[in-house]
């Protein structure tokens, strides 16, 4: 028995009268509102509007969601297809199962076209929400924690995860908790995006292109420790190698396009002022406008002065 563990909640659900509540649910909406907030901050600090990533998101979201548990149910089809298996299990999100890669190709489709509704250009959106989608990731793995799955293999070590359900196959006893190592490897490569943005002016879908080959690389190791039930190819789990086909995909977009659109973009929203640039350039001219009322003013004064020491120096002269 283990001295130190991480324990599980004895309830994924809790109900306010007939309503449930439900952990795995408000995790990924903690997760949207998070992904939101961070996206639409880092955009105005690109040049851009206020309000543009949420309208965005409105159209990522949903797609994002639906994409993911596409990948879920087509990827584990026997969970819910096989005999014995009611199809409508297909439907309870809730239940947990959103694969990341359906949700961040189509949620990516919902962007794009909620991007060309507002005219804004589709990689310089993608970069400014990339780290808050990696925190977004963070917070969502904790919803597994409230389901008592995707956890690795046995393990002894204090920080294991103690799993009380035999529901759905599950055996109890202490776990590798992979969701937790998931959740801090997301909340570095959140980390690593914003830093190497500041650093090296990522632009052009590059800094997006890294949190997607910073997470494959994390998702790789952590999925092979994990024990549930997985279809395999060559010895690998199938999303071992989805992480690294994605991994190789995101590595070759970020040389060309650093050799092809080298830089950052210098509008990410058009017609749109205030921006980095503009208000530099509002403040170059503001200063220069101030410096020639004071050159004005001094002259102005001068000549006064002047005008004055003569009216006052010729009634003296008279007399």
């Amino acid at each position: 028995m283990n001295l130190a563990y991480i324990p599980s909640p004895s309830h994924g659900v809790l109900y306010l009268g007939p309503i449930p509540l439900r952990g795995y649910a408000f995790c990924i909406i903690i997760g949207v509102f998070v992904a939101v907030w961070l996206g639409n901050k880092r955009w105005i600090a690109r040049g851009g509007q206020s309000g543009t990533v949420a309208d965005i998101a409105v159209w990522a979201v949903p797609f994002g969601l639906v994409g993911g548990r596409l990948y879920h149910v087509i990827t584990d089809y026997e969970l819910y297809f096989s005999e014995g298996r009611d199809w409508v299990d297909a439907f309870k999100v809730w239940e947990g199962g959103l694969g990341i890669w359906g949700a961040i190709a189509l949620g990516a489709l919902g962007a794009w076209i909620g991007a060309r509704r507002r005219g804004v250009p589709m990689p310089a959106y993608a970069d400014a929400v990339a780290p808050g989608i990696a925190f977004a990731q963070a917070i969502g793995r904790w919803g597994n924690w409230f389901n008592q799955e995707l956890y690795g293999r046995e393990t002894h070590l204090p920080w294991a995860l103690h799993i009380t359900s035999a529901e759905g196959g599950r055996v109890p006893g202490y776990y590798h908790p992979t969701f937790l190592y998931e959740s801090l490897w997301c909340v570095g490569v959140g980390l690593l995006v914003i830093w190497a943005d500041r650093r090296f002016k990522l632009g052009h879908g590059r800094a997006f292109a890294l949190y997607v080959a910073a997470y494959c690389v994390g998702r790789g190791w952590i999925e092979y420790m994990r024990v549930d039930d997985a279809h395999h190819i060559l010895g690998l789990r199938l999303n071992d190698w989805t992480a690294l086909l994605v991994f190789l995909l995101a590595v070759v977009y970020m040389v060309v396009s650093a050799k092809k659109r080298p830089g950052r973009e210098a509008v990410v929203e058009p017609g749109v002022s205030g921006g980095p640039a503009e208000t530099a350039e509002a403040g170059t001219d503001a200063d220069a406008v101030a410096d020639a009322d004071d050159t004005g003013a001094e002259g102005d004064a001068g000549a006064g002065a002047d005008a004055g020491g003569e009216e006052k120096a010729t009634p003296a002269e008279k007399s």
